[in-house]
């Protein structure tokens, strides 16, 4: 059985960028819901004890950078996308148990559109990053025909095993040079950008004039460079998965990913 929550998080590590509470709860509150949500800051060695003390105090919420595909793999539910993506994005406790879900695919799918201006077919498309967002990407840009991405990390190893999971792979490269050369739409799944100091992860003189941009971490970049990324209005999607709300909608949500494009 699942009963409304008692609290509402954003487990990640580090979190005190995050704009979601500001947002969530201003959603929140339009929708009449009575509970406010925070953000917790959970380090890695934790957050198995964490997970466990949420099971038992009915929480659920949200879930960012590192922990998406941990919080999967502690998930005795998952939605078809969340399996597919092995990462978790939306979490509760259903009988008991904790679930989860990953908004991140369709959310992703509905800005890259929205940035490319047409359904996105034919593209060659490079995701930087091998986490649970570039997984939530990559299960979303599958299901674009004729695309082919070129996949970077940091950590090879981890790319080559992304990549083992999804054929729409067509190359790990060696470098984010590498993996932007000539592509028409360039994601950033990685961690850069999460902290102000952050550097760019790929010299932008590098991509195509015309190149899409969608980048997970705008926040604190787009003020400090003066960039252009805008961000659709927050969506009621968290809100219903948690179903601490009346509303029966389930609406795609684009909140957390921000886009532009080069010289707009």
């Amino acid at each position: 059985m699942r009963q409304a929550p008692r609290r509402l998080v954003l487990l990640g590590h580090p979190v005190a960028h995050s704009v979601s509470p500001r947002m969530q709860n201003a959603a929140l509150e339009a929708i009449g819901c009575p509970l406010r949500y925070e953000a917790l800051d959970v380090a890695p060695d934790a957050l198995s004890a964490v997970l466990d003390r949420f099971v038992a105090g009915n929480v659920a919420g949200n879930v960012t950078i590192p922990h998406k595909a941990r919080v999967a793999s502690a998930c005795a539910r998952l939605s078809a996308a969340a399996g597919r993506a092995r990462a978790v994005n939306v979490f509760w406790v259903e009988d008991g148990t904790l679930a989860g879900d990953n908004t991140d695919i369709p959310a992703f799918a509905h800005l890259a559109a929205l940035t490319l201006g047409t359904p996105p077919a034919d593209l060659r498309i490079a995701v930087l990053g091998a986490g649970g967002a570039a997984s939530a990407v990559l299960a979303a840009i599958e299901q674009w025909p004729g695309c082919r991405v070129s996949l970077f990390n940091r950590t090879r190893e981890r790319a080559d095993t992304l990549a083992a999971r999804f054929p729409v792979v067509t190359a790990v490269a060696g470098s984010p040079d590498d993996a932007v050369a000539g592509a028409a739409l360039i994601v950033n799944a990685s961690a850069l950008g999460l902290h102000g100091g952050d550097p760019l992860p790929v010299d932008v003189a590098r991509l195509a004039r015309d190149a899409a941009v969608v980048d997970r971490c705008t926040t604190r970049r787009a003020a400090a460079r003066g960039g252009s990324g805008k961000r659709p209005p927050p969506a009621t999607a968290p809100a219903t998965a948690w179903r601490c709300c009346s509303s029966r909608e389930r609406s795609r949500s684009s909140a957390g990913w921000g886009c532009r494009r080069p010289g707009r």
